[in-house]
């Protein structure tokens, strides 16, 4: 079984038609899984639904206290592409016996063409293959915690 826990990010973001704001409601990770058709035994849990830009020591502390707590050893968590990077370092750094793979998009799902379906589907496989460790997956690509970045001007993930 995997765990995954759901924390917001653009994966989740709703746009407001009338003021052009995005904002949150609940998320899409059902629905991404059944059009997806995915036949994976996973537990699903919202941690939270947050921008990552306002994230806290406080709520990382509650995704790594989730993780620590859950009784998979192999953990997916949905995230904003922004502060992911701080993330996934803050639980390197405290749980080394359990796989967790970080996810997000650059464009949310319900705009239609957002990368979080394919990044879904690549963090799904990725969580299930890797040896115990923190790791991002975005567009394709499996980073360990530490040692990738955002590039903001080219709008992906890279190694560092």
């Amino acid at each position: 079984m995997i765990q995954v826990f759901i924390t917001g990010g653009t994966f989740d973001k709703e746009y407001n038609e009338l003021n052009g704001a995005l904002y949150f409601k609940e998320t899409h990770l059902q629905e991404m899984l059944e059009k997806g058709r995915s036949r994976l035994e996973l537990q699903t849990e919202t941690l939270f639904m947050k921008d990552s830009l306002e994230f806290t020591d406080l709520d990382r502390e509650k995704i790594q206290a989730a993780c620590a707590a859950a009784t998979s050893n192999r953990i997916l968590i949905t995230h904003g592409t922004d502060t992911m990077t701080q993330t996934a370092e803050y639980l390197a750094n405290r749980i080394q016996d359990k796989t967790i793979v970080l996810t997000g998009a650059m464009i949310p799902y319900k705009f239609g063409s957002s990368d979080g379906m394919f990044n879904l589907g690549s963090a799904l496989a990725f969580v299930q293959l890797l040896p115990p460790g923190v790791y991002i997956s975005m567009n394709g690509k499996i980073f360990p915690a530490g040692h990738v970045r955002k590039n903001l001007a080219r709008g992906e993930f890279e190694a560092i």
